[in-house]
């Protein structure tokens, strides 16, 4: 324990356990890194080792959850490390991020798709994503302040499925419903806005030298072009490259998710806390899908489109009739108590065409205000006057291709009735992260390397202040 106590002196941050954190190193945590379910207060039915804890739940302290909302934010921004022109001086696409802010984990383009929610005792919050932080975040009270700021509630009670009176499937799965979401836990759940990222991504497959971009085929619809055939015939796209709609699925975006739970449960573990990455509540009932809500109620309240049924349906995606239509729903916007608008997908209803959604992406990134059209953005990155030689000279997309993309994400709405047809709007990878305070009387009793130095030098570094959850509504 001396390792452990000569952490525990108060050091720049102006809180132990932030010191601790700070110090604490990173291959220790990720070679120590184990899930641990069992939070304090908590019963485990479990044959001959049936536990009851004799401790009350212990909610995280609001500078303990503070520490995680920063995880799940801006950390800075990015930089475009990226060459300019091929081997023949030709020059290449350099400009395809969707945004310059930098995030925990990385993100295909730098999309940074990926919205949280937090769930705990006093309600679930969907966070904001904040502005970079002027500097380094990690003091207690610009910690709080910039979770506060970031807390939107949108229920005023755990996200959960009580009101039916059971956790059964399809609700939760197996054991996990007697441990996951309970009192004094604290949950980050992530959806990922696929939708704009989709359109981006589209368009950089177009940026391919000549001879070699790609004919998009709809692999719903007997591999046709998707709306292509006009870019075929320019010879802009090779007919002899097919690259189907399916294959590109959610482009990759859905990774950002997986990767800022894994730095999320590393900063729990390094921080002598409980965390574990699980199966959360069905995603379809979660967000509040047409065919669960009259069981369910709305849960979280995500907006979702249905698209009208067609005789294609039938063999393009297995929808037998009308009265099934909702096997193809899915979620395009979320929009606060207040009507505040927090999530809202590339695609009707929020455009009047997937032509004015596309040109939106396309503004978003060079018209004014956009991400390559701030300069200062850029003098920050960079030293000197680069910043300035980079937006010069670094290539931006050709009118050709914005006008292809414009004519499969049209073919897409036109023939599927909603877009994206090969994948959903708004993604649910279907895991969160709960965190808590272990009931470390549990692991010293049945495991042989139950918990870390971290879980034992906890309370000392920690505790020390009351824990007094807040959210904000």
């Amino acid at each position: 324990m001396a390792r452990a106590d000569s952490r525990t002196t108060t050091g720049g941050s102006g809180h132990p356990g932030l010191d601790d954190l700070m110090r604490r190193p990173l291959l220790e945590t990720v070679w120590r890194r184990r899930t641990h379910r069992v939070a304090r207060g908590a019963k485990v039915l479990a044959g001959s080792m049936t536990y009851t804890s004799q401790h009350a739940a212990q909610p995280l302290s609001e500078l303990e959850e503070a520490v995680l909302v920063a995880l799940t934010g801006s950390s800075g921004l990015t930089m475009p490390d990226r060459p300019f022109e091929d081997e023949h001086g030709t020059p290449i696409m350099a400009k395809p991020n969707l945004t310059m802010t930098g995030r925990t984990a990385g993100s295909p383009d730098n999309a940074q798709g990926t919205h949280f929610f937090l769930i705990n005792d006093t309600g679930t919050y969907y966070l904001r994503k904040l502005d970079p932080a002027p500097h380094e975040p990690f003091d207690a009270d610009t910690l709080i302040a910039r979770a506060r700021e970031s807390k939107v509630r949108v229920l005023d009670h755990r996200l959960d499925v009580a009101t039916t009176g059971d956790r059964d499937f399809p609700a939760y799965l197996d054991s996990n419903r007697f441990l996951s979401n309970r009192e004094g836990t604290t949950l980050l759940f992530p959806v990922v806005d696929l939708s704009h990222q989709y359109i981006n991504a589209l368009m950089y497959l177009l940026t391919q030298p000549k001879g070699a971009r790609p004919t998009f085929v709809d692999d719903r619809n007997l591999y046709r072009p998707a709306g292509v055939e006009k870019w075929v015939r320019r010879k802009f796209l090779n007919k002899d490259i097919k690259v189907p709609l399916g294959v590109l699925g959610p482009m990759r975006t859905q990774i950002e998710a997986d990767l800022l739970l894994q730095n999320l449960m590393l900063a729990a573990e390094a921080m002598g806390l409980g965390a574990w990455i699980h199966a959360s509540i069905n995603p379809v009932i979660a967000l509040g899908h047409p065919e669960y809500s009259r069981r369910y109620g709305r849960m979280l309240g995500f907006t979702f489109v249905t698209p009208r049924w067609q005789p294609a349906d039938v063999w393009r995606w297995n929808v037998p009739l009308p009265k099934y239509a909702t096997l193809r729903s899915h979620p395009v916007a979320l929009r606060s108590p207040h009507g505040e608008t927090l999530i809202e997908a590339a695609c009707p209803p929020a455009y009047a065409s997937m032509s004015d959604a596309v040109q939106a992406v396309f503004r978003g990134k060079f018209g004014t205000g956009g991400t390559y059209s701030d300069q200062d953005v850029f003098n920050r990155i960079y030293r000197n006057d680069y910043g300035k030689t980079y937006l010069a000279e670094a290539r931006e997309y050709d009118e050709q291709v914005v006008e292809c993309a414009k004519d499969v994400c049209e073919y897409v709405l036109r023939t599927h009735h909603r877009f994206p047809a090969h994948t959903d709007a708004i993604h649910v990878p279907g895991v969160w992260l709960q965190v808590h305070h272990v009931e470390t009387e549990y692991y010293e009793r049945f495991f042989a390397h139950g918990l870390t130095e971290a879980h034992r030098a906890h309370a000392g570094v920690w505790d020390r202040v009351p824990a007094t959850p807040a959210g904000r509504a």
